[in-house]
């Protein structure tokens, strides 16, 4: 009798068993949550990792704390450094501010995986690069490599038969290819007090949302660019390494200010596509007046302060700029400002709160990516 040697083939199924972790990386994955939300203060954020450890027993006595902090300093994750008052610290290095985007980018968006090429596709399909596995007939003018030579002789042999087999232009078939584009994106993150206001702390949700975008972006999209901007009474560029030190300060909120640079930023990319992202609490409350002095009202929405908003909402319609609002407050009055704001932009607004902020992002990053390059 022969033996049948075939394989049988099939899926295996079995209780699900979580990865195995060792004590470094479970105690590496708190401190990097602690270090986002002191800011990048490691000795707080290691007093609270102690505290954590008291309370849910996180090591034993094979591996305590200073045993994780002793790894940290073998790892290269942390340093000793000499401060300006002449005592000694220690501080995180680039390798942590690294793990520190990725795990936020891990927690917010999934784990993505770098792409080859780094670029996206538009939303309409045409004379690209990018293969999509949909078809249509030859045109006059189509590019002869975009043929699809397996396609065509099918259709020509259905459509002559083998007998008569022969190859016309009304059996080419071409296959679609979308257009890879490049977006120039400007983040606007709002560092005014009233971010850590009434006990919500608004700010560290918006830094980890950043630190992501950041991570999506050069690894995934390495050709778009990224600038992040803060804005209080003023405005400025922060580095993407410096995200996690972000802090809130004692601030008003200056949103023509953000609104001025980000544009200022954009009109310098060569890139096709622009936008702003801007997270806020949406509540604009300061201006810079040419004399160099800030005329600053917290009481409700100020006329002046708004009309100038809407007209910085206009001037980027203009440029073809659109502005994504990301709102993370409640109140019905501010939300009716970021409404009018965004039709005077006619931008897009979402009032998301803190929950789903990160995957809100990323939809619409992804979502504005796919426009079609003009010629």
């Amino acid at each position: 009798m022969k033996k049948n040697n075939t394989k049988r083939k099939g899926f295996v199924f079995k209780t699900f068993e979580a990865e195995n972790q060792s004590p470094f990386d479970k105690l590496f994955e708190i401190f990097k949550e602690l270090i986002t939300h002191t800011s990048g203060d490691f000795d707080e954020a290691i007093d609270w990792l102690r505290s954590l450890d008291t309370e849910y027993k996180l090591t034993d006595e094979n591996y305590t704390i200073d045993d994780f902090v002793e790894d940290l300093k073998k790892k290269g994750y942390i340093k000793e450094e000499i401060k300006a008052d002449g005592t000694g610290g220690t501080k995180i290095t680039p390798k942590t501010e690294r793990a520190i985007r990725q795990q936020a980018l891990n927690h917010i968006f999934g784990k993505i995986k770098r792409s080859g090429s780094g670029n996206h596709k538009s939303k309409s399909p045409g004379l690209g690069d990018e293969h999509t596995g949909d078809f249509r007939n030859y045109q006059f003018g189509d590019a002869l490599d975009k043929v699809s030579m397996t396609e065509s002789l099918k259709n020509a042999q259905i459509n002559n038969g083998i007998d008569d087999f022969r190859l016309t232009e009304d059996d080419l078939v071409v296959e679609e290819t979308m257009h890879k584009s490049q977006m120039s994106t400007v983040l606007m993150i709002d560092i005014s007090h009233s971010m850590i206001l009434y006990g919500e702390d608004r700010i560290t949700p918006a830094k980890k949302v950043a630190m992501a975008l950041a991570e999506l972006i050069t690894t995934r999209y390495p050709k778009d660019t990224l600038d992040i901007i803060v804005f209080g009474n003023d405005s400025w560029v922060i580095k993407i390494k410096d995200l996690p030190y972000l802090q809130v300060g004692p601030y008003h909120t200056n949103t023509v200010a953000g609104l001025q640079l980000a544009m200022d930023l954009l009109r310098r990319k060569r890139n096709t596509n622009k936008q702003i992202f801007m997270i806020t609490d949406g509540k604009p409350s300061c201006l810079r007046l040419p004399d160099g002095q800030y005329y600053k009202n917290s009481n409700g929405l100020d006329k002046y302060i708004v009309n100038k908003c809407y007209a910085m909402a206009q001037q980027a319609r203009k440029l073809h700029i659109p502005i994504t609002t990301f709102m993370i407050a409640q109140d019905p009055y501010l939300m009716q400002f970021v409404s009018a704001f965004t039709q005077a932009n006619k931008g897009k607004a979402f009032y998301t709160g803190l929950k789903g902020l990160g995957e809100m992002i990323f939809e619409d990053y992804e979502t504005n990516r796919k426009k079609r390059i003009k010629g």
